[in-house]
């Protein structure tokens, strides 16, 4: 069964150990530059691995930005042996489901960026409701969800 379980030092390094195919390497943060942020941000973000049984197969970061207020969805990815078996699907609904939770803050504000050609990942985000804002920094569209309670 998918879930999300924390990174702590005991499982760090199975993030580490995550890969993409190369020709996706563009479209996602490696996780050790992903844990570096989340050290800096720690007081405003949570880190998960994505586990099928107790095989982590993925990364996510969850960071609540207090300016705006919202959640953002940052480094999402699952690993190039275990993609295709709706992994990612599964993870993204439990990430909503703990952004529901507010566990950072208000808001039911929930923001991502997506490569313009990583065309899995952006069918993945629109089948659950993110739209574009309009937004573009590169490479990257971003897209918004309004989560319903």
């Amino acid at each position: 069964m998918t879930h999300l379980e924390k990174i702590t030092e005991e499982n760090f390094v199975d993030a580490f150990n995550l890969k993409l195919a190369p020709e996706q390497e563009r479209f996602v943060s490696h996780p050790i530059r992903s844990l570096a942020q989340a050290y800096v941000y720690r007081q405003q973000c949570q880190p998960f691995g994505i586990y099928e049984d107790d095989t982590m197969v993925g990364y996510v970061m969850v960071v609540y930005d207090y300016d705006i207020p919202e959640y953002d969805i940052w480094h999402m990815m699952i690993d190039v042996s275990s993609q295709g078996l709706g992994y990612g699907r599964a993870a993204l609904d439990q990430v909503l489901a703990y952004i529901k939770t507010k566990p950072f803050g208000a808001s039911d504000r929930v923001v991502l960026t997506c490569n313009k050609d990583n065309t899995r990942a952006m069918d993945l985000y629109r089948r659950k409701g993110f739209v574009p804002t309009g937004a573009v920094f590169e490479d990257e569209v971003e897209l918004v969800l309004t989560l319903r309670q």
